[in-house]
């Protein structure tokens, strides 16, 4: 038995990154989940990867831009019917943006609100009905570390990923409030080797740009993405049924500087 057999596993962002070594993880520990990701293709070939490992009916994938409403009814309806049920939620979509307060675009600034904010707001609104009628449920949102350390140079993605923080809390006081049943949780990455580095590497070189973020952190090491899918693991089994409305850091100690 793995450690989250039966559940049902709805994962945005899916296409690379944290969320496909999230969705690869859930496969593994044996849940059936679903890709999505504003890349269609990329999402079909997670599903597929994932299904060829597996078996047929373990993964499955639909195109998806988490900030349309309409799209989170349609895609989650389908997901729900394809799983035979919905008790877990992981909002990883998102985008960063690099700039101050002065230099940012204001048009950037509402857009990385709107992917990174908006998204979870409307994903919930929308799961969460889906999910009381099986089990157990758990949302687990991904935030950052950015979330928690200011930068000046990263006002819009410090500013979302800090509400990423608050509504998960809020989100996680209304589902005790009616029932218990689902709990909601947020994650907080440091650095992690994912195609998000791929700028820092183009302008250091990959060795360089991982040393130098690894210098920032008190254990001196960038992360892989399963560092962050086991946390996503743990959150979503039934094993943290008591863990509800905390902020999980995955950080090499840098938040205790």
């Amino acid at each position: 038995m793995g450690r989250v057999s039966g559940k049902m596993a709805f994962i945005t962002g899916g296409a690379q990154g944290l969320g496909e070594a999230t969705a690869r993880m859930f496969a593994r520990e044996g849940a059936k989940v679903t890709v999505t990701d504003i890349n269609g293709a990329g999402a079909e070939a997670v599903a597929a990867s994932i299904n060829e490992a597996h078996g047929a009916g373990t993964a499955f994938a639909w195109q998806h831009d988490v900030t349309d409403g309409d799209r989170w009814q349609e895609v989650l309806k389908s997901a729900h019917d394809a799983m035979g049920g919905l008790n877990v939620l992981v909002n990883n979509a998102g985008i960063g943006s690099l700039g101050s307060v002065e230099d940012e675009n204001y048009e950037t600034f509402k857009h990385v609100q709107t992917v990174d904010v908006d998204s979870i707001f409307l994903g919930c609104k929308y799961a969460i009905p889906l999910m009381r009628d099986h089990g157990l449920g758990s949302i687990v949102n991904i935030s950052s570390i950015a979330g928690i350390i200011a930068s000046g140079n990263y006002v819009s993605y410090n500013t979302a990923k800090a509400a990423v923080r608050h509504i998960s809390k809020s989100i996680a006081l209304h589902c005790a409030k009616t029932g218990g049943q689902i709990r909601c949780n947020s994650v907080h990455p440091v650095f992690i080797n994912t195609p998000i580095l791929d700028r820092t590497k183009e302008m250091f070189g990959e060795e360089e740009a991982l040393a130098k973020l690894g210098r920032q952190i008190p254990l001196g090491k960038v992360g892989e993405p399963d560092d962050i899918a086991y946390a996503v693991l743990y959150l979503a089994s039934d094993e943290s049924k008591l863990v509800t409305g905390i902020e999980l850091k995955v950080d090499g100690g840098i938040s205790a500087m």
